[in-house]
């Protein structure tokens, strides 16, 4: 299951940005409702940290807009919303996506296709 976890973390280091912007597609959010948006979503493990860190990048990189929101407690909240920008990135994710997808899944039929025939 340790294999399983890591293999899960390096996949999603690769994918998250786009889920994340998926999210912001949606709605505009703060932090930490786009982490309580990844855990309604099965994204469980996810570290705040690690969003914290992906909206500082998306913002540094243009694909988001900020808007400080006045909160009830502390400090004002930091509201990001997809952009233009973002939108174009995300529209490449899922094309990128659906190609790796529609490529994985043929070789794993593949896979399985030889494996039943190797079972006869």
């Amino acid at each position: 299951m340790a294999g399983k976890s890591k293999q899960l973390t390096e996949m999603l280091k690769g994918t998250l940005e786009g889920i994340v912007l998926a999210i912001l597609e949606k709605q505009p959010a703060y932090g930490y409702e786009i982490t309580a948006r990844l855990r309604d979503e099965g994204f469980e493990d996810i570290a705040e940290g690690t969003v914290y860190a992906l909206l500082v990048r998306i913002e540094q990189r243009g694909l988001v807009d900020v808007e400080k929101v006045p909160s009830e407690k502390g400090p004002p909240r930091k509201v990001y919303s997809l952009n233009a920008g973002g939108a174009d990135y995300l529209a490449e994710f899922w094309s990128t996506w659906g190609f790796l997808s529609q490529h994985i899944d043929k070789l794993r039929a593949a896979q399985s296709d030889a494996t039943h025939e190797s079972e006869k």
